[in-house]
């Protein structure tokens, strides 16, 4: 070997130092333990939350189609709500045979979602914070409609007035895009979170 075939060797093996280290530099660049933040993620996270507490227009009348969720009970019915005066006025009217000449309970849920047998509506609608009770107790949900008594044929109704409800307007009172939701038990306006009132048989959104 003739000292320069050694030099162009030599030039080559330093050349690879430094592209070796690049490389290297760009493959470890960010592997930290700190998890990676995606900005786009947390804006829309944060755009969501936001639209969530804006008002919605208001209207005067809403309805919810119920229907069961197991295929073996069969739930038929309407919650029709009118706005006037400052009040919302909720017409109930159910049709479960299999639940004739006994009672069930009835809810307002958190999310406008049937899915799931009624599960993706979450809990009761509770936005201030109180314990569940009896509607019109010290203390109570405001989705907490309370017991529906049915006769011999499975039929029952409800009415309900009252000014802590409205079509549209801000989060703390807007029913719109929640569910209604029938229970196969009564609520014994105690048990905490829900009453106890047993498995969702029923579901509507009030659109």
């Amino acid at each position: 070997m003739n000292f320069l075939s050694l030099n162009k060797r030599s030039l080559y093996m330093l050349a690879l130092v430094p592209a070796t280290a690049l490389v290297f530099s760009c493959n470890n660049a960010g592997t930290t333990n700190e998890p990676a933040v995606d900005s786009a993620n947390s804006m829309d996270s944060f755009s969501d939350s936001a639209r969530a507490m804006e008002p919605v227009a208001m209207v005067q009348h809403a309805e919810a189609m119920l229907t069961g969720t197991y295929a073996d009970t069969s739930v038929t019915g309407t919650a029709k709500f009118d706005a006037a005066n400052g009040q919302v006025k909720m017409e109930l009217e159910i049709m479960i045979p299999a639940k004739a000449g006994k009672s069930v309970a009835v809810h307002i849920h958190e999310h406008g979602d049937c899915g799931d047998g009624g599960k993706m509506s979450h809990g009761h609608w509770n936005p201030t914070n109180k314990q569940h009770g009896k509607w019109g107790s010290a203390e109570f949900h405001s989705g907490d409609i309370g017991n529906v008594e049915l006769d011999s044929k499975g039929k029952g109704t409800l009415s309900l007035e009252t000014d802590l409800w409205t079509l549209g307007g801000t989060a703390d009172k807007n029913i719109l895009n929640k569910a209604i939701i029938v229970h196969g038990g009564v609520d014994d306006y105690t048990s905490q979170p829900s009453g106890n009132a047993g498995t969702r048989i029923g579901c509507g959104v009030i659109q």
